[in-house]
């Protein structure tokens, strides 16, 4: 017996803390493995019975050297004293600079095992735990420290540094802090955080987080800090950060990927920085049109009014303004567009806080007034002309045709822009949403318990600074085709805005990326060389990101001009392929799957297929999709002002998060019926039983993960492994690529060089 223990103990020290997959990931996390856990969580890793209480991740980058930070605490909720051993996963050419950890005071070296000499002990674990949730990391080395002794009801603090060198890819810098290990914690970690500052001698450009809803700060033109944090959270994806440098004026990067023979993706960023060259940002005018009317009563006037004070009070000195309020007519309070200096400002603030609401909605009336006052601009035509418009209700004086008013709107001229507020539900979607995609602006929408003073501040601190307007992109290489980019139309760029676009590409090697834009009147021309390859790893990022706003935009199609056989079948197929799980999409895929009789074993979404109220949900938001198209008593109201909503986000989306919004498709958690493992026993909704993982969408059945791609694949050859046996094994080493997925639980069906192979306990 004891003998038995010790040989346990050697094994796992010498085996689980040494060997790490995923050779993309260039960053490190910890865990600790648990020799004797004792009585297990339910649904959750035997070995691995410790909580972590936070993990804080502080990162400096200077020009190319990074310095990782890692404090953590792991938590023994138990009664019993444990023994573990810590393990770390290196990046490649990493060191560790600092360890240290809380054996009373003492500081303990650490342990480098060499992946390839781990493997054969880790396969061995793998049977005796009967639990791939490591296979992942088949293939990289780590270090591994013992931990004696883990107290019970306590903590255990670790932190650490490491240092590396990152590399400059065709002008992008990417640097990766994986938090997937933190899927070993049997608890939702209550605090944690990453914060990243750049710095270095050159520009900073563009900045990018793809991986999570990250705060962006820029301190100047050579220095910023990304920041993240979460509270109760159970962070599983990398956190990720890509920069460019360059003293150009405009920094254009682009990052290919290409994993098949099929056409490529790209990602393309093009950013002025946070402080322009001298003159580099161009003097605006600007028109507030406030809806005053007796809807407007109460807090949503007093929340409006304070809003646009703010904005009066941020003007640039060299800007004109106007402000046109409208209820049954609308009333400029100038005439005309006026320097921002001190007198005229004070002047609109007092009128502002003067208005009351009363009368009806003349929208036609406002519009027409904000219009007049562009080509009425004299000397300032060539301005870029911002108009803020805010209502909260549907025309009803004057000119009420949608088709109508948004004709008007469209021929306001190529330097317009019309940015919709939607106040509360009672608006007319359609008709605020293609005004502003006439006019190459963006329609938002405050719902009642939301702060409209909060979100129109923030709105306008981002668009105060214009520096490029009218923009279009090329991309001009020989035999390379750029099509279906992400927007189709680009937006105006702001100071310390990025350009996100998106796209697909056939051919390959190197082309010019060429944007022009109007500056003051002028047309500005900006390009970059960059390289389309013709083959690159597995990448669950971009492609992921273009099918995201891919699936946003045919789904608003939908909503404005109604479905089509070919705008819903691509939307089904991108949503199955690429793990885009809303109520929209995932009632689209049961629909269809259904239709062509897909056996049951096979289908994407099969527990959502049984919860009534859950299909009966994602079905009326789907119908009311439908019914907008049709319908214009439908394009009002909170389900149209939530299908705007959720479709705008799809579009614009800058981070992976955005691309599952399962709200909607919730079901309770149930821990104790979660035999699948710990994604089960957090689950929260049907879209977090989609996990993409090295470039494929698998979804969640009971215990096994399906792999979306089998559906597609005609007559395939079938293989059975008994999970953990030595067939497994050898399959996982003719084929590493799959280490990933089969870590995805012990029941798994994925298809591999044109074979369905199932693996089951």
């Amino acid at each position: 017996m004891e003998s038995a223990f010790r040989l346990r103990r050697w094994l796992v020290r010498a085996v689980l803390l040494a060997a790490i997959a995923a050779p993309a990931i260039l960053g490190a996390d910890g865990l600790i493995i648990v020799q004797n856990p004792g009585d297990s969580v339910p649904g959750h890793f035997s070995f691995a019975p410790l909580s972590v209480t936070y993990h804080h991740v502080s990162v400096a980058i200077t020009d190319l050297a990074a310095v990782t930070t890692v404090d953590e605490e792991f938590y023994n909720p138990g009664d019993q004293r444990l023994e573990g051993t810590y393990m770390f996963p290196l990046p490649a050419g990493a060191q560790i600079d600092s360890f240290s950890m809380d054996i009373n005071g003492t500081m303990t070296k650490a342990e480098l095992l060499p992946a390839d000499k781990a493997r054969a002990f880790y396969e061995d674990i793998v049977r005796k735990m009967k639990d791939p949730a490591l296979l992942e990391y088949v293939g990289r080395g780590a270090f591994q420290l013992r931990i004696y002794p883990i107290e019970p009801r306590s903590g255990k603090r670790i932190i650490i540094k490491y240092s590396q060198l990152l590399t400059n890819d065709g002008g992008l810098v990417t640097y990766t802090y994986p938090l997937n290990t933190e899927k070993f914690s049997s608890a939702a970690l209550k605090d944690a955080s990453v914060s990243v500052t750049l710095d270095g001698k050159q520009p900073l450009r563009s900045v990018y987080c793809p991986s999570h809803p990250a705060e962006i700060r820029r301190d100047g033109d050579r220095r910023a800090v990304v920041g993240w944090e979460g509270r109760d959270v159970w962070p599983d994806s990398d956190f990720t950060v890509m920069f460019s440098r360059t003293p150009s004026p405009l920094g254009i990067d682009l990052q290919a990927v290409r994993s098949t023979t099929d056409d490529g993706y790209f990602m393309l960023l093009a950013s002025p920085g946070a402080v322009p060259d001298a003159g580099g940002v161009q003097p605006k005018d600007i028109c507030f049109v406030l809806d005053t009317s007796g809807s407007m009563a109460g807090a949503k006037l007093q929340q409006a009014k304070k809003a646009i004070e703010f904005c009066l009070a941020n003007l640039g000195t060299q800007d004109r303004f106007e402000i046109v309020r409208f209820s049954t007519e609308a009333e400029p309070f100038f005439g005309s567009l006026v320097p921002a200096d001190k007198s005229h400002v004070d002047q609109a603030v007092s009128f502002v806080e003067s208005l009351n609401p009363i009368g009806g909605t003349a929208i036609e009336d406002a519009l027409d007034r904000a219009l007049a006052l562009r080509a009425s601009g004299g000397a300032g035509a060539a301005r870029p002309y911002l108009v803020i418009f805010l209502t909260d209700g549907l025309p009803t004086v004057g000119e009420t045709s949608e088709d109508t008013l948004v004709a008007r709107a469209s021929r306001a001229g190529s330097g317009t822009r019309i940015f919709t507020f939607g106040i509360g539900n009672d608006v007319n979607t359609h008709l605020l949403d293609r005004i502003a995609s006439e006019t190459r602006a963006v329609s938002q929408y405050v719902l009642p318990k939301e702060d409209i003073e909060v979100k129109l501040s923030s709105f306008y601190a981002k668009i105060r600074d214009p520096v490029l307007s009218g923009l279009s992109l090329s991309i001009n290489g020989s035999g390379i085709r750029v099509t279906r980019l992400q927007p189709s139309t680009l937006p105006d760029l702001f100071s310390g805005d990025m350009l996100v676009v998106f796209g697909r590409y056939s051919g390959s090697g190197t082309a010019t990326a060429r944007i022009t834009g109007t500056f003051n009147g002028t047309q500005k021309e900006f390009s970059a060389q960059v390289t389309f390859p013709a083959h690159t790893g597995a990448d669950t990022f971009v492609p992921r990101m273009w099918a995201t706003r891919r699936v946003g935009w045919l789904l608003d199609e939908m909503r404005l001009h109604g479905e089509s056989g070919e705008l819903r079948d691509e939307v089904i197929r991108l949503a199955r392929d690429f793990g885009i799980v809303t109520p929209y999409t995932a009632y689209l895929v049961v629909e269809d799957e259904e239709q062509r009789n897909v056996p049951a074993q096979m289908r994407s979404f099969q527990d959502l297929e049984k919860d009534k109220g859950a299909m009966d949900d994602a079905q009326s938001r789907l119908d009311s999709v439908r019914k907008e198209a049709t319908s214009e008593a439908s394009r009002a109201g909170a389900p149209a002002v939530a299908n705007s909503q959720a479709f705008q986000d799809l579009k614009s989306s800058t981070n992976l998060q955005q691309s599952s919004q399962g709200a909607g498709l919730a079901r309770p958690a149930s821990p104790s019926a979660a035999p699948g493992g710990y994604r089960d026993f957090r689950t929260q909704n049907y879209a977090q039983q989609a996990q993409v993982v090295n470039g494929r969408a698998f979804y969640l059945n009971g215990t096994t993960w399906t792999d979306s791609t089998a559906q597609a694949g005609k007559k395939l050859a079938q293989m059975q492994l008994k999970f953990a046996s030595a067939d497994y094994f050898t399959f996982m080493s003719k084929h590493p690529d799959a280490a990933q997925w089969l870590a995805l639980g012990s029941n798994v069906d994925l298809v591999v060089d044109g074979v369905l192979v199932s693996v089951r306990e």
